[in-house]
């Protein structure tokens, strides 16, 4: 099994839909504004979510006073300075291309971050990262460098919507029995796949190595090695031009025929998933 392919996605999805409001999800058409109803259960009510698209904000948007109130991300938003016109619409830009640069180099990838981002808050901290928290589902924070080429761009998004994907299928098949305050203790940590030599909790390890995969992928894509040089490893599978052979990879086309709904299996067309497994019916 390929975890985390797009199909696995749309299962878990249409099960975290039906998880929190009750409802079966029929078509793909269905699935972005079924999810959104879902987690705006779950954001601040004066914070919903849109049912379609990506929403922009800054540093005066009403997610950095969140974030403020609530210490979350504290080395981005804290420092984050006042933007000008220009360099909002050069965020706007970079945004704009990160995103057709996604669909041209995997179209997998850019219907993930279609369904789970929501809203891309841009700032500008010195941080040069970004970051997503499972209790702000939807919501990537970013503070991009100076330096950033459409490329990062794109990467940090893929990053943080997959981290999403992680919490969305954490909430419906956990993945751990421990909290993560107890996963923090020193027997339950495990090396680091991305931070090497260093030992992190059980999720972040997790998250981690599932997350670098599909950037490592996308770098290579664009005749990039600086991820595959620092982790140094050189996997096989990046020689190929088929990403479904990178475990986390999205596909719909070469995915398995199988249909077998009350196995576990599914079709590759995200339509069929929905229609054969009734998604969010089943059990674990």
């Amino acid at each position: 099994m390929h975890m985390l392919n797009t199909g696995h996605l749309v299962e878990m999805l249409g099960r975290f839909v039906h998880a929190i409001n009750g409802k079966y999800v029929s078509t793909i058409e269905e699935l972005r504004p079924a999810y959104v109803e879902a987690i705006n259960v779950l954001r601040p009510v004066d914070l919903p979510a849109e049912p379609e698209g990506i929403r922009i904000g800054y540093e005066d948007s009403p997610w950095v006073t969140h974030c403020k109130e609530r210490e979350i991300f504290p080395h981005i938003v804290g420092p984050a300075s006042p933007s000008d016109k220009r360099t909002r619409q050069e965020w706007d830009r970079q945004i704009v291309e990160a995103l057709a640069l996604i669909e041209q180099i995997n179209p997998g990838l850019r219907r993930m971050v279609d369904l789970l981002v929501t809203d891309i808050v841009t700032l500008n901290s010195g941080a040069d990262g970004g970051g997503s928290a499972n209790q702000m589902p939807g919501v990537v924070v970013m503070s991009p460098a100076s330096a950033w080429l459409s490329l990062d761009y794109a990467t940090c998004i893929v990053h943080e919507g997959l981290h999403t994907a992680l919490f969305v299928l954490d909430s419906v098949c956990p993945m751990f029995t421990l909290p993560p305050n107890e996963l923090e203790r020193d027997d339950n940590r495990a090396l680091s796949a991305v931070k090497i030599g260093e030992r992190r909790p059980l999720h972040a390890a997790l998250h981690a190595a599932a997350v670098a995969v599909p950037l490592m992928f996308m770098e290579h894509v664009q005749g990039r090695h600086a991820l595959i040089d620092q982790y140094s490893v050189k996997p096989v599978s990046l020689a190929s031009p088929d990403p479904l052979e990178i475990p986390c990879a999205f596909s719909f086309e070469k995915l398995p025929r199988k249909r077998s709904p009350g196995r576990g299996t599914w079709s590759p067309d995200p339509c069929d998933v929905l229609h054969h497994r009734r998604v969010g019916g089943g059990g674990r």
